[in-house]
């Protein structure tokens, strides 16, 4: 009974502590912490490295094509802004050359109006002219004939002629002129 209760009691503590195999886990550990540590933990913090070389270099890139972009951005707002300043420019310049074109046009027109005005008054005037020419020597010649007629002589006589006629036309032109005054 005492072989039962020896294998028993070994039987009974499984958590154990043998001292073999603790000394050989330990070495164990021991020569995979060295492997880690000498070959494997380098390559992490070699890819470590360059992973965050990798990504501060895209970081700085990010930033310089950003700074790069708001470069290009203020450049295109300023020449956008000189656009829209020239534009406004070129409007006022030709509101100012419309209105000088406008201005032009109308003294030119206003212009050709008084000299149209102009030549059409000497035309009537000229033709008033002609008129009283052609009514005083056609009266003339009736006032002429019609004095013969009623005097009995001839009044062939050029010089008499003229004076008779001058003064029938000068009182004819008095009454018309008292005519005139006295109906106004």
């Amino acid at each position: 009974m005492t072989d039962h209760i020896v294998v028993a009691a070994a039987v009974e503590n499984p958590l154990g502590f043998v001292p073999v195999e603790f000394a050989l886990s330990l070495v164990t550990f021991g020569i995979l912490f060295f492997l880690i540590w000498k070959f494997v933990a380098p390559r992490f913090e070699q890819t470590f490295a360059e992973r965050t070389q990798a990504i501060e270099g895209g970081i700085a890139a990010a930033e310089s094509k950003q700074a790069e972009a708001d470069a290009k951005l203020a450049e295109l707002e300023k020449q956008l802004g000189d656009a829209r300043h020239e534009a406004a420019r070129i409007r006022e310049e030709a509101r100012e050359q419309g209105a000088r074109i406008v201005a032009e046009m109308r003294e030119t027109a206003q212009a050709e109006s008084s000299r149209i005005v102009e030549h059409g008054k000497a035309q009537i005037e000229a033709e008033r002219q002609q008129a009283i020419t052609s009514l005083r020597a056609e009266v003339g010649t009736l006032a002429t004939g019609l004095a013969g007629r009623i005097v009995g002589e001839s009044l062939e006589d050029e010089a008499r002629q003229s004076r008779v006629v001058e003064r029938f036309l000068t009182d004819l032109e008095a009454q018309n002129g008292t005519t005139t005054g006295s109906v106004n």
